[in-house]
């Protein structure tokens, strides 16, 4: 019989079905539309705000910025402000950031190839879609 591990205080127990897990928090903060797409962005190295928002078409400067802010505070994009002639400010991944680089970046690569076989599914469930309201019910046709 294998040993049963005990938790520590360090390590506490998750369920991410559960509601009070606190990675649910993570999930909503990297499953975002925008951090979605600006992971991958910086992924290639540090980018200017106006770079990103070139990069990132339909973001708007606020939620840009409102995105940038929540990664940096929870630690997953650094702000670097740069004193040069010019000053300016880039951002880029923080090593935490870093570790889930590459996660997010092959969920843009699926939705990249698959984006197709996502369209054809949907056209086919609405042209499967045969049935019609009479007299209040939902009547299929055969067919």
């Amino acid at each position: 019989m294998k040993p049963v591990k005990k938790l520590s205080v360090e390590e506490p127990q998750t369920d991410i079905y559960s509601l009070a897990c606190p990675s649910r928090k993570a999930l909503e903060l990297v499953g975002s539309k925008w951090a979605l797409l600006i992971f991958p962005a910086l992924a290639a190295g540090p980018m200017r705000n106006s770079a990103l928002l070139r990069k990132i078409e339909g973001i708007s400067q606020k939620m840009l910025t409102q995105t940038l802010k929540e990664l940096e505070r929870n630690g997953l994009v650094t702000r670097c402000n740069l004193e040069t002639a010019a000053p300016h400010v880039e951002y880029e991944l923080s090593p935490l950031g870093e570790s889930l680089s590459d996660t997010l970046i092959a969920l843009d690569n699926w939705a990249e190839r698959h984006h197709a076989d996502l369209q054809r599914a949907r056209e086919q469930f609405d042209n499967e879609k045969t049935g019609e309201q009479v007299a209040g019910r939902l009547v299929h046709k055969l067919k």
